[in-house]
């Protein structure tokens, strides 16, 4: 460990954890050996920090969370994964963050993310930048999602599924299905409307967003297949990066999209 922190005597650490400079870690935290915190991390009481939890710098992590927890995963026979934190975050009160379930394999948590009470995150779910989980959220195993996503309280995604960059997820939503980028997903799990909130945030071109409009026009309010709907936004949208992504999004879902009003 290095010498430049305040660590209380009152946590539990394994003298194995790699811990940062600057870092404040209060009484009742429970570190384990395979474990490294990076610089100016502030750990609250009652905190545990589990072998595979790799965590990077400037987070804090609130009483009562479990960061790099087991995988509630029925294939989980006991092997070495990762549990990947960024920098930036804020994980607040009895968040539950579980690592991989296979040798090799990752959760991720980028950075800037704000998960707040009582939000889980499960294995293998891999989370972009700048996302923010409502109260009571839970995400199941093997999602992925994308960047700048809001999920309002007691959200439930089902595994496997994917949430595009941009998106926002009203209170109370359970979706088995792929939410694509830049909408609001109603707590019904269908489309909802161009999410300009998020567009406007991250200082989009007003004309991108009627872009983006036009285009989920023609996947949630045409009479035709999610591909046929996908040639006509090619054919029929002005190209941009925004578009592009949302093509790619919704070419590359196994499981189809959320459905229309």
């Amino acid at each position: 460990m290095n010498k430049d922190f305040d660590i209380s005597p009152r946590a539990e650490i394994d003298p194995r954890a790699k811990i940062g400079n600057n870092c404040k870690i209060f009484p009742f935290v429970y570190i384990e050996g395979d474990v490294v915190i990076g610089d100016n991390c502030i750990i609250f009481p009652f905190v545990s920090i589990l072998n595979g939890t790799r965590m990077g710098s400037h987070n804090k992590v609130h009483q009562g969370s479990v960061i790099g927890a087991l995988p509630q995963d029925f294939e989980y026979r006991g092997e070495k994964s990762e549990c990947i934190i960024g920098n930036n975050n804020i994980i607040r009160e009895n968040v539950v963050i579980n690592r991989a379930t296979h040798t090799g394999g990752q959760t991720i948590i980028g950075n800037d993310n704000v998960l707040m009470e009582g939000a889980h995150i499960s294995h293998d779910t891999k989370v972009g930048d700048r996302c923010v989980f409502g109260y009571g959220s839970k995400i199941a195993g093997d999602c992925v999602i994308g960047n700048a996503v809001i999920f309002s309280s007691s959200v439930i995604e089902n595994a496997k599924t994917r949430v595009g960059d941009g998106a926002m997820i009203q209170a109370g939503c359970t979706f088995s299905k792929d939410v694509p980028p830049y909408i609001i997903c109603t707590k019904h799990a269908t489309y909802g409307g161009a999410n300009s909130f998020m567009a406007e945030k991250y200082g989009t071109d007003p004309k991108v967003v009627k872009h983006i409009a036009n285009a989920y026009r023609l996947v949630f309010h045409g009479n035709t297949s999610l591909f046929d709907a996908v040639n006509q936004i090619k054919e029929q949208v002005p190209d941009g990066p925004e578009i592009r992504n949302l093509v790619k999004f919704m070419e590359n879902t196994k499981l189809g999209i959320i459905g229309k009003i």
